[in-house]
């Protein structure tokens, strides 16, 4: 998958309050050891730091800036747009972030078959929703302490796999993905759906995977702290206040 192309109009950076020294104070510009490089990221940097690349903010502010101005786009037409994320240390930014915006989300173990084989994973979803019903209802306590005990395990790892895309109906327009190379089997599927690709890009993947990749350190919390609460911002600036309402 190329890159994407440029749009007609220029985007301006300042539009999304974007800064390269509260970059630079996150650490957005830290990349991995020089001999991780990957060719396609030479573009985007700026020079190396006790073996680390460094990636120029210019750039990184540029096609943020791009991915960004795309959300804002498919989140204003009511689109859906997946948040992804399974990192241990960042898991739980990647929730929190995705439930304040009301939006669907993974951040355990990205599940071979969520987008090429979308009515399977759809059926596990209903299964897993029709068990957490079952016992809201009452319905287990015909079973036995025993019997209890397992439909809980199974509810738990359920919950664990499909909370955040329990309401996920219909394939996503785009996805974000905090690591392409830790997540690369949804980077995968989703270019085998065509579905957009917003991605942070370090120094040590191919920027030409996404549509919207984000030249940025994608291995320090504070850096896709700043990506993501960018990323909040405009998501809930954008949203339709009838989606907002809804997901309310």
């Amino acid at each position: 998958m190329s890159e994407n192309k440029q749009t007609n109009k220029e985007i301006k950076t300042s539009d999304f309050k974007l800064d390269t020294e509260e970059m630079a104070k996150a650490g957005v510009h830290f990349g991995h050891k020089t001999s991780k490089v990957h060719p396609k990221m030479q573009p985007y940097l700026f020079g190396s730091r006790n073996s680390i690349h460094i990636l120029d903010l210019d750039k990184t502010k540029q096609k943020f800036a791009e991915a960004l101005d795309f959300v804002k786009q498919i989140i204003g037409e009511g689109k859906v747009l997946l948040l992804v994320g399974t990192k241990v240390q960042t898991k739980g930014l990647l929730q929190k972030t995705a439930k304040e915006c009301g939006l669907p989300y993974v951040s355990e173990r990205w599940l071979g078959g969520t987008f090429t084989n979308f009515q399977s994973i759809q059926k596990r979803i209903e299964y897993y929703k029709n068990l957490e019903r079952q016992k809201e209802d009452g319905e287990w306590e015909k079973y036995t302490k025993k019997e209890r005990a397992q439909l809980e395990k199974e509810l738990a790892r359920l919950t664990i796999k499909f909370e955040g895309i329990r309401n996920l109906n219909r394939m996503p327009d785009a996805i974000f993905v905090c690591d392409m190379k830790k997540d690369e089997l949804a980077v995968k599927e989703a270019k085998d759906r065509r579905i957009k690709i917003i991605a942070v890009a370090d120094t040590n993947v191919n920027p030409a995977d996404a549509d919207y990749p984000i030249p940025a350190n994608d291995d320090a919390f504070s850096s896709l702290e700043y990506l993501l609460e960018k990323l909040k911002e405009v998501v809930l600036k954008n949203k339709p206040k009838e989606k907002e309402e809804k997901n309310g």
